[in-house]
């Protein structure tokens, strides 16, 4: 039974629309309200549906006054690192330490393309993501008297000013599926933040993944358990069983406890825009799961 030491921490995914434009802000304050511990949102800066995630963030954040925001994930191509850094820290600061960073490598090219960034093979992209990561935590880092100077090979700083610091130790959480990316997580992040509708064999996936993360953070030196795992998860409540995440609150908290026993999932965020599933997962789901793993931990 994997135990990365952590508290559970329950959230809720929302879709950044535009029409109606306060739908997502609204969603967060549910979120708030039913007890869940983040409001996360999508980031694709190409896609003219959707509100900036940056501004949605800053916004949400001066609507609500206690659950944590994440950009889920970051689009880093369409993102300058150090403008990141600034951007995550400020807003870190306005909220009284209630951000934490979600980042990836981009996946829909072609539009990242449109929109201005430029095209990376998977390798520079997880090449560029790993400096991004030393150059946000460079700039955070105000107390280091020098310039921070990275001579990357996709990202470049040379001398800039570092800070400001943000509030609280923002963790860096990345969206990872393949090898390189899960070795990154393990070696360099603060948490691993995928979707189960990306892992075809389901829960069995998290296994073999979160194996990956736990060899290469024990060859970085890390103890496995500093690397939160989170999970994106999506489902209807439903009169009977239909299938995974699919049935009654009894079925949702059956299941969601078995991934966070046997997987060692610590923050379960799900993917739904509509308000009242939002609420019942925080009201009914997440209370039961987080005292039927604590009664099963002892």
């Amino acid at each position: 039974m994997p135990d990365y030491g952590r508290d559970l921490l329950f959230g809720a995914f929302i879709t950044p629309v535009a029409a109606p434009a306060q739908q997502a802000v609204d969603l967060a304050v549910t979120a708030e309200e039913a007890g869940l511990d983040l409001a996360a949102f999508q980031d694709h800066p190409y896609q003219p549906r959707f509100l900036d995630t940056w501004t949605l963030l800053s916004y949400a954040a001066a609507r609500t006054s206690r659950i944590r925001l994440v950009p889920d994930v970051l689009n880093l191509p369409l993102r300058q690192p150090v403008v990141v850094a600034r951007s995550a820290a400020s807003l870190d600061l306005l909220s009284g330490g209630r951000l934490e960073l979600g980042l990836g490598t981009g996946a829909f090219w072609d539009a990242i393309v449109a929109a201005g960034g430029e095209r990376m093979s998977p390798g520079d992209a997880v090449t560029g993501l790993t400096e991004a990561m030393r150059i946000i935590r460079g700039v955070w880092n105000p107390d280091d008297p020098a310039p921070l100077r990275v001579d990357g090979r996709i990202h470049r700083v040379n001398g800039a000013k570092r800070g400001p610091a943000p509030a609280h130790d923002v963790g860096i959480w990345l969206g990872a599926y393949k090898p390189r990316m899960l070795r990154l997580t393990g070696e360099a992040a603060d948490g691993w933040l995928p979707s189960l509708g990306y892992l075809h064999g389901g829960p069995a996936d998290l296994d073999p993944l979160n194996a990956v993360i736990d060899d290469a953070a024990a060859s970085a030196g890390r103890d496995p358990a500093a690397v939160r795992r989170l999970l994106n998860i999506s489902g209807s409540f439903e009169p009977t069983g239909k299938g995974l995440l699919q049935g009654p609150v009894d079925q949702w908290v059956e299941e969601l406890t078995g991934m966070a026993l046997r997987h060692g999932i610590s923050g379960f965020i799900l993917a739904s825009d509509d308000a009242a599933s939002i609420a019942r997962f925080g009201t009914e789901v997440t209370p039961a799961v987080r005292e039927r793993v604590a009664a099963s931990r002892g």
